[in-house]
């Protein structure tokens, strides 16, 4: 099975436990919530729109058996929204789009901790705090040509797990070194 199905069925699955149970869906009330836009319905073809609650969350981390920092981060955590895009129209707009929405982050409270652009690509890390902790995370990625990737994390998330989150987002970060959370984030 390819990963596109294996994601499809994954999110036909969590949209089929929605409608029978609370907590499975992505919190909008979350202080970590962001409230994205699209990156253009003339642009673009959303591929993949996943929302995961706490219930799906704890059961995950009860069954991370093998990795106590994954527990971890996966108990912290209230919700996950990630969507994936196909470019199938302007790739222009649809990066200056991405960087509308890091622009409307910022000016609703977020703080972006990482920019990286480099020949058409771009990846947008964006940390929402309330009460000095890390109550949301956002991610939008671009490859510039065919695909666009935006993920919200909602809960807690500690510092030290930014290169964590970085992992298990799948995000290349290759040939930018000593990127570090700014001390206000409490590193």
């Amino acid at each position: 099975m390819s990963p596109r199905a294996l994601l499809a069925s994954l999110a036909l699955l969590v949209s089929a436990l929605s409608l029978a149970a609370c907590g499975i869906t992505a919190p909008r009330g979350s202080e970590g919530f962001a409230d994205l836009d699209s990156l253009g319905l003339a642009d673009t073809d959303r591929v993949l729109a996943l929302s995961i609650g706490p219930a799906v969350l704890n059961f995950a981390a009860k069954h991370a058996e093998d990795d106590p920092e994954t527990q971890a981060l996966l108990r912290g955590l209230d919700g996950v929204r990630i969507r994936v895009y196909e470019i199938n129209g302007n790739a222009s707009r649809v990066s200056t789009r991405m960087q509308s929405m890091s622009q409307k982050l910022v000016a609703g409270g977020w703080e972006q901790v990482m920019l990286v652009r480099s020949a058409g690509e771009q990846a947008h890390m964006l940390v929402k705090l309330a009460d000095a902790r890390i109550c949301g995370m956002t991610v939008l990625v671009s490859d510039g040509q065919s695909e666009a990737v935006v993920i919200n994390l909602m809960g807690e998330i500690q510092p030290q797990q930014f290169s964590n989150v970085m992992v298990a987002l799948d995000i290349d970060a290759a040939g930018v070194e000593g990127v570090q959370p700014r001390d206000a984030l409490g590193s």
